[in-house]
């Protein structure tokens, strides 16, 4: 794939103290070590989860016998992605959950969602990631389970997205969409950002995830590279 013409979004929010994090999650500490003037080289120790920032999670994360970081297959980590905006809905359903009507509707507008992709929902909720109470706090939307077993067994689609802290509504507290979801070589992204700049088909997403051996996910830079014309 030639990048010639291509733009390149950045769906990555930066990983500084201070971001939201989920309950209990340990926070980001960024310590230096090393400066130039002193040492002739910058060097920074970090203390983070896994799941800190824009992050990739894979079915460890899940599932008891899950697939571990290094065992993910390297090659889902570059893959086609559509967007679904539903930012007019949720600005007034904060609690908005996606369902396979959603979907429906979609495809009705710009074709079948294509086997091997991943599907990313942009609600806005990135807006407040400098405000991390709010950005927490419930309600928040997400994914319906039974739109993601649509994606997965009628479209085969192995990556879900999203731009705030969990592919779940707010007001699912048994996590039904993610455990249903992180099995096989499926993969989440959660607090992704910029999606109101992607169009809604004619992209690919590369996944900088990092190889962590027994690792149920990673924090991620995540790119999209959008055809010419989108």
């Amino acid at each position: 794939m030639s990048f010639q013409n291509r733009s390149i979004l950045d769906l990555t929010h930066p990983l500084t103290p201070g971001i939201p994090i989920w309950p209990g999650d340990p926070p980001v500490v960024i310590q230096p070590v090393a400066d130039v003037a002193a040492n002739g080289y910058l060097l920074h120790r970090l203390q983070l989860g896994e799941a800190s920032g824009t992050h990739f999670a894979c079915g460890a994360h899940f599932a008891e016998h899950g697939l571990t970081m290094e065992q993910f297959p390297a090659e889902r980590l570059i893959l086609p992605g559509v967007c679904v905006d539903v930012r007019g809905v949720v600005a007034g359903d904060p609690n908005f959950t996606l369902g396979v009507e959603h979907l429906q509707e979609w495809e009705a507008r710009n074709g079948e969602i294509p086997e091997g992709s991943a599907v990313l929902l942009c609600t806005g909720w990135d807006s407040y990631w400098r405000a991390p109470k709010r950005y927490l706090a419930a309600p928040t939307p997400g994914y319906g389970v039974a739109a993601a077993r649509m994606l997965a067994e009628e479209r085969g689609v192995v990556g879900l997205g999203i731009d705030t802290h969990g592919l779940d509504p707010g007001s699912d507290t048994t996590f039904g969409t993610n455990s249903y979801w992180l099995h096989g070589e499926r993969f989440h992204l959660e607090n992704l950002t910029n999606l109101g700049m992607l169009p809604a088909v004619g992209f690919y997403l590369f996944i900088g995830a990092l190889n962590i051996a027994g690792g149920a996910g990673s924090p991620a830079r995540v790119l999209a590279i959008v055809e010419p014309d989108r």
